[in-house]
């Protein structure tokens, strides 16, 4: 075979990125970002919050074991899993209309990949140097210096993926306890798995992944299409005021007249030197980017120092572009973003969370399910009374013990028994859920007894509180 036979590479081999530094009102939105959700992360399994002798004292817990939730003052149960549910459609409402309304926000400034990829380049800065020292480097042959640069970033990486991994895992159990636990080596071992797991993938993806992960393994990109419309506001290149580009003229100008127009891009790479995805703006949208603006903090410094106006690179809707070509100023800020597709979004997200706000005041301490024992539906006793049998779960949502006193109220004469309670009162461990079986009888000869089907209403009272819940069931007859 020759060589003009041999099939062309399908795929290039990836060249490594090195954004440059930049400072600006967005790269310090992103700071700031990063500070405060980082520090959410990393610090909230320490806060502490009062949950009496039986509970871990943990402010934001996620109790697997006893399958509950727990944030601050507000406790969810298995049977309580629509908050939850709710709390994801929340996040993906809001996601489709920070979406709609400015790109890719999400990922430019708080997504977890984005997050902690700023945070690894931060560190790589330190050690490295800047983009010229880190491109250097990277040529440079293997030697003492490069050895030890590289094993000296690569640990203080490892360090942070270590703590990314154990501040999850303290999310589960009792912070303090599970550290020294981790310490000793007598922790669970799923506990030593999962740290080492989220370890493993902090380092790759925040280190050497970066980008690939954003633009491969990320779905995000494919779906946003569907998100945006003309009116989204975007990171874009002003192309009709800085084309055709060219070296900044540094002459007089009447050396200069013969030569073309030329635009305010002074093709200075800077906003593509920036870019944590490695792509040039000026080509315009493309899938890779995470609408992060470090390309408009870049070509801002720029413009202030050759002296030409700020924005050559901005956030600008498809619907500006056209005007300004025009000759007309861009609509607003506020009629980009109040528009009926974010209204819309806006408006669900708002009925979902008052909604879940709604259930989460209204609902009752007092917790219990009742299920009626079907097999046998009714026993006939000795006295030919008729009774029932009720299987009572009682749910203690305090962290204390409680009695529940069990009674009845129905039109018919009907009498509660509770077995070996004594006043009908069923004691109840703190924080847990305690089945009972409860018995109501109707008098040989009574109405109830003759009758199918009699309504009856179960009432359960905190006998500390004073506080009563009801349901309402079937008392069941032999219909003769």
């Amino acid at each position: 075979m020759s060589a003009s036979d041999t099939p062309p590479k399908l795929y290039a081999a990836h060249e490594p990125i090195f954004p440059r530094r930049v400072s600006g009102v967005f790269r310090n939105l992103k700071w700031w970002i990063m500070a405060v959700t980082l520090g959410i992360y990393y610090l909230l399994p320490w806060v502490r919050w009062d949950r009496g002798a039986s509970l871990s004292d943990q402010a934001v817990l996620i109790d697997l074991a006893h399958r509950r939730f727990f944030f601050f003052w507000i406790e969810i149960w298995p049977h309580e899993f629509y908050f939850i549910a709710g709390l994801l459609i929340m996040a993906g409402l809001g996601l489709f209309l920070f979406t709609s309304a400015l790109g890719r926000v999400w990922c430019g400034y708080a997504c977890p990949q984005t997050v902690w990829t700023d945070l690894f380049i931060l560190v790589e800065r330190w050690i490295d140097g800047d983009r010229n020292a880190r491109v250097r480097l990277w040529n440079a042959k293997w030697d003492a210096r490069k050895v030890r640069l590289r094993l000296t970033k690569w640990a203080v990486w490892l360090l942070i993926a270590v703590a990314t991994g154990g501040a999850w895992v303290f999310y589960f159990t009792d912070a303090p306890t599970l550290a020294v636990n981790l310490l000793h080596g007598t922790a669970h071992p799923i506990a030593y798995t999962t740290i080492a797991i989220l370890t493993l993938t902090t380092f790759v993806f925040g280190g050497f992944m970066r980008e690939q992960i954003c633009i491969y393994m990320c779905p995000w990109p494919r779906i946003q299409a569907a998100m945006t419309d003309e009116d989204t506001l975007m990171v874009a290149y002003r192309h009709w005021r800085g084309e055709p580009r060219g070296k900044l003229q540094k002459a007089a100008p009447e050396a200069y007249v013969d030569v073309a127009p030329q635009g305010d891009c002074i093709d200075c790479m800077a906003c593509v030197n920036v870019c944590p995805v490695g792509i040039d703006i000026r080509d315009g949208q493309q899938l890779e980017c995470i609408t992060c603006a470090l390309c408009i903090d870049a070509c801002d410094e720029v413009m202030d120092r050759i002296g030409k106006p700020r924005g050559l690179i901005d956030y600008m809707a498809l619907t500006d572009e056209i005007a300004e070509m025009a000759g007309k100023p861009p609509r607003s800020l506020w009629k980009h973003i109040l528009r009926p597709r974010t209204i819309l979004y806006s408006v669900l997200w708002s009925l979902v969370g008052f909604g879940l706000m709604f259930a989460l005041f209204i609902r009752s301490d007092i917790d219990f399910v009742i299920s009626p024992v079907r097999n046998p539906t009714y026993v006939t006793l000795s006295d030919g009374s008729i009774r029932n049998t009720y299987e009572v779960r009682l749910r203690n949502k305090l962290g204390d013990e409680r009695g529940f006193q069990v009674s009845i109220t129905s039109d018919a004469d009907l009498t509660v028994q509770v077995d070996d309670r004594e006043n009908n009162v069923v004691m109840v461990n703190p924080d847990e859920t305690f089945m009972q079986r409860v018995h109501i009888v109707a008098p040989s000869g009574s109405a109830a007894a003759k009758t199918d089907s009699t309504p009856v209403r179960i009432w359960i009272e905190d006998t500390e509180t004073l506080d009563r819940a009801y349901k309402d069931t079937i008392f069941n007859g032999n219909g003769k």
